[in-house]
């Protein structure tokens, strides 16, 4: 007979409501505080020595707290850093006009003053370009159809676009520029989204001042993750084979750079006259007339040379706690390391986080206790140019991951306001509605599972944005994003520093002890409950809304001239629904079993339990299309789950129909249907037998 109370590696009987307990009441804002200074205390973009030594002290952090196998996991990658003057933009005709860009954000830290890096775009195109300035507003393929429309000529030109809006991705609008002939991209902070506009701006306030730039990637992660030239496989050390950089789906093939308010301000004054004026729609923040400008604008010099490494080290800081049940099942948390600048928000809330739940867990190790399955936390590096650390470890053990990973859990910004938000596979909704009971909202006078289901909350989809992405989409392994949001913020500026976050983003931390309580409650759930609690009929009932979408969006874009039989994938989904009640059926079998036995199980019991747990665990690994993938992006696997191919911060459900639909290939898309279909039904048997 075996007890299925929580058992030490002492044989020593730990309650679970007691460790429960323990674990919330040892989280401390002191910790995480303190953790988010220090980490915000020096800049420490990837692949440099700041966060290779932010690095050692995660490792640390992680052998300190009594973690195993900690290791400093290296790949080398290409990334590129912008030179000191190597960049340029400038209003170079006619010479009455002329006019240069200060570029770099004024410092954020002046007395001492503190270095922060320059301003770029991550894995941008180097170049030296010249051409008329015409404004595209947020630089979606519609926007720059809309110019084609009328009359404005693309070609040659230099394509100033702003943050956020119709096309929230930075590096699809400088792709939609390529596209439509222009020879550079400027992506600007418009205060109307990211400023003054929206309330008062730091250090008098939260939102972005006119002088903050945001910087970030450019790198086409909706269709390569990862290293760019390593697509597919990892980029060891010593690993010879490379892809070409030129020609590769994953660069952008235009030079571009990104630029305060206060710099766009006096670009977009100088397309007076020029094109168009604009209607509303295309209208900024600034105090100014919005004109689109033509091939006889002002034309602007883009100058961005920079350091091209092609196998630049970064390094993951790796550590488990192993489990004494199934210790190759593996629970994983996560969370980057990397930042463009301090990194408050982004990412030293989510480390911060991490780094408390790892010294409380180390603390529970310390008294005998173990969990079940392994948990394995993980710090990553250049998140920030193209999820490269996390998606180079989940090409590296691919095969273990599909096998082994039971869930995945990521914590990126963790918490700038009081708004929670949960995104990731819907089978753990149950388990999170669980969690969210026991933790009190920091801003109101009750649950998180109260404030949850007053605003009709649910489990969003994933994007491209963060972690998650490699474990989901192409391991297949159950994943979870976990986040306070609230309004703008200074993203990926200097200005996303410690005091803005002490002022602005969570005065007294209380946001991150919540959201480090959930986090922490969640991973005892998944790595120490008896019975894997993932739930398959919550996801069934997903995924029926998921056809329904599919249906709005085949109609919204068939229009009268096409359309799809979606009737195989509404039989699978209800398919999937008759096997989960029936899979899940014997969980209520095995506890009236259990708990009629005083909480004791046979062998032949512990058995089936841990059979029933592995194909739980395994029903997303069943939904991978692992010989064929994403039409045109093979890298991702998922039938169900990808970014979305002109949207990458945003989900697209059942991409392969979606990618074809868009590309107008409506017998693919049919064909697509039919296959996502068959891989459903073929999972819900394996979940069975």
């Amino acid at each position: 007979m075996f007890s299925v109370g929580q058992r030490g590696s002492s044989n020593e009987l730990f309650d679970p409501e007691q460790v429960r307990n323990f674990v919330q009441n040892r989280i401390n804002t002191s910790y995480i505080r303190d953790n988010t200074d220090y980490l915000t205390r020096f800049d420490h973009v990837a692949g440099t020595e700041g966060n290779l030594f932010l690095g050692k002290w995660v490792e640390g952090i992680f052998r300190g707290a009594g973690l195993e196998n900690v290791d400093m996991e290296q790949f080398d990658v290409y990334l590129n850093y912008p030179k000191k003057n190597g960049r340029r933009v400038a209003i170079v005709e006619p010479l009455e006009h002329a006019w240069e860009a200060l570029l770099e954000e004024d410092y954020a830290y002046k007395v001492p003053p503190r270095e922060q890096p320059f301003v770029f775009h991550g894995l941008s195109k180097t170049g030296n370009v010249s051409g008329p300035l015409i404004y595209v507003n947020y630089g979606s393929r519609k926007d720059f159809q809309d110019l084609a429309d009328k009359g404005v000529n693309m070609t040659g030109s230099v394509a100033l676009v702003r943050y956020y809006g119709t096309q929230t991705e930075p590096a699809l609008k400088v792709k939609a520029a390529e596209l439509a002939g222009a020879v550079g991209c400027i992506i600007y902070s418009d205060p109307a989204e990211d400023g003054v506009r929206q309330g008062k701006v730091y250090p008098n306030g939260r939102f972005m001042p006119g002088d903050g730039v945001q910087r970030g990637t450019v790198a086409l992660t909706s269709w390569v993750a990862g290293d760019v030239l390593s697509s597919g496989f990892p980029s060891l050390p010593g690993e010879s084979k490379r892809d070409p950089k030129e020609g590769t789906l994953g660069l952008v093939q235009i030079p571009s750079i990104p630029l305060a308010a206060r710099d766009a301000q006096k670009l977009l004054e100088a397309l007076k006259g020029h094109g168009y004026k604009l209607h509303k729609d295309w209208v900024g923040g600034l105090d100014l007339e919005y004109w689109s400008g033509d091939q006889f604008s002002p034309v602007v010099h883009l100058m961005n040379d920079q350091d091209e490494e092609e196998r630049q080290p970064i390094y993951n800081v790796l550590g488990k706690i192993t489990g004494i049940e199934q210790s190759e099942k593996s629970v994983i948390v996560g969370n980057h390391r990397d930042a463009w600048c301090f990194g408050a928000a982004d990412p030293g809330s989510g480390t911060a986080i991490m780094l408390e739940i790892v010294r409380v867990f180390g603390a529970l190790k310390s008294r005998g206790w173990r969990p079940l399955r392994t948990i394995e936390f993980a710090s990553w590096d250049a998140e920030e140019y193209n999820l490269i650390g996390s998606t180079e470890h989940v090409e590296a053990r691919i095969d273990d991951l599909r096998r082994d990973g039971f869930a995945y859990l990521n914590v990126d910004v963790g918490a700038v306001g009081d708004d929670f938000q949960a995104a990731g596979c819907p089978s753990f909704e149950p388990v999170l509605v669980k969690v969210l009971g026991r933790v009190g909202d920091p801003a109101r006078n009750k649950t998180l599972y109260s404030v949850w289901k007053e605003t009709n909350n649910r489990i969003r989809g994933l994007g491209a944005g963060s972690d998650y992405v490699a474990f989901q989409d192409m391991a297949g392994t159950s994943s979870l994003d976990l986040s306070f949001n609230g309004p703008a913020y200074p993203y990926h500026s200097c200005y996303d520093n410690f005091e803005w976050m002490t002022n602005f983003g969570d005065p007294g931390f209380q946001h991150h002890k919540a959201l480090t309580e959930v986090l922490a409650l969640l991973i005892l759930e998944l790595a120490d409950s008896p019975i894997l609690p993932l739930n398959n009929e919550i996801y069934a009932t997903y995924i029926r809304g998921y056809v329904e979408e599919l249906d709005h969006y085949v109609r919204a874009k068939g229009k009268e001239k096409h359309t799809l039989d979606l009737k195989p994938l509404q039989n699978a989904a209800n398919v999937l629904h008759q096997a989960a009640n029936q899979f899940h059926g014997w969980e209520k079998a095995w506890r009236e079993v259990v708990i009629g036995q005083g909480g004791f199980e046979s062998n032949a019991m512990a058995i089936k339990r841990i059979s029933h747990n592995t194909r739980l665990a395994d029903f997303d690994t069943e939904l991978l299309d692992i010989d064929g993938g994403l039409p045109d992006r093979e890298q991702y696997k998922h039938i169900l789950f990808a970014p979305a191919l002109w949207s990458g911060y945003d989900e697209a459900t059942f991409p392969g129909v979606r990618d074809a639909i868009d590309d107008g290939k409506w017998e693919l898309a049919q064909q697509q249907v039919q296959k996502a279909a068959d891989i459903l039904t073929s999972a819900c048997k394996k979940l069975l037998h």
